[in-house]
């Protein structure tokens, strides 16, 4: 996505003969707020690393979805993030500390930052398949979808069963690159590997999607 995802693409239909039908205002009200909610499902990213539930003052989403309206000024998530980023000046290979920033940011939606902290993390834990994948949601959000499919396929050779990377790479390969293949043979992997997966009703359903939109 530029940086948000889009919607699975639909087939036209032809046109129906006669008159068109009148909606009425509930109908009208009732597709959109369907429409909404597969956006919304589509949109949205597994993470991986645990939220940065040691600054008390930062939201901490299990996930992030397309659109966050009042973000956090600069100023404030530096007064915010100063102790972590004590620790970080006071020890720099401080692994944990880095990590934690990481996920401070990326819970504040502030990608840059995220990955700048998930980067040196990285640097010293390069086999750490949840900081990479989440570095790759970063890289998402921040439109560089080629960065997030090079982050997932990396965690894959050292984790291949992991299920939030198989997800997210879905997802990026169809809303990224418009790779409906590519996407199924992401989530077919996850299920197959993960059977009793919590989220299997909405994969298959994604699926379906996908495979409707190559038709």
């Amino acid at each position: 996505m530029n940086r948000r995802d889009g919607q699975t693409v639909r087939q036209s239909q032809p046109a129906p003969l006669g008159p068109a039908p009148t909606w009425t205002s509930r109908e009208a009200y009732l597709l959109a707020l369907v429409c909404l909610i597969v956006g919304l499902i589509v949109g949205y990213l597994f993470r991986s690393t645990a939220p940065a539930t040691s600054v008390t003052s930062a939201t901490s989403p299990s996930g992030v979805s397309a659109g966050k309206s009042t973000p956090t000024s600069p100023q404030a998530l530096a007064q915010l993030a100063a102790p972590l980023l004590a620790a970080v000046k006071a020890d720099p290979r401080n692994v944990e500390a880095l990590i934690r920033l990481g996920n401070f940011y990326f819970d504040n939606q502030a990608w840059a930052e995220a990955i700048e902290y998930y980067s040196r993390a990285l640097e010293l834990r390069p086999e750490d398949v949840n900081v990479r994948t989440d570095r790759g949601t970063a890289y998402w959000y921040s439109g560089f979808p080629d960065k997030a499919v090079e982050d997932y396929e990396r965690s894959l050779t050292y984790q291949p069963d992991h299920a939030n990377t198989l997800f997210n790479l879905g997802v990026v390969r169809l809303h990224g690159f418009g790779d409906a293949a590519g996407a199924v043979a992401a989530w077919n992997k996850l299920l197959e590997l993960h059977p009793q997966h919590p989220q299997r009703t909405r994969i298959e359903t994604l699926i379906a999607q996908a495979r409707s939109s190559e038709r």
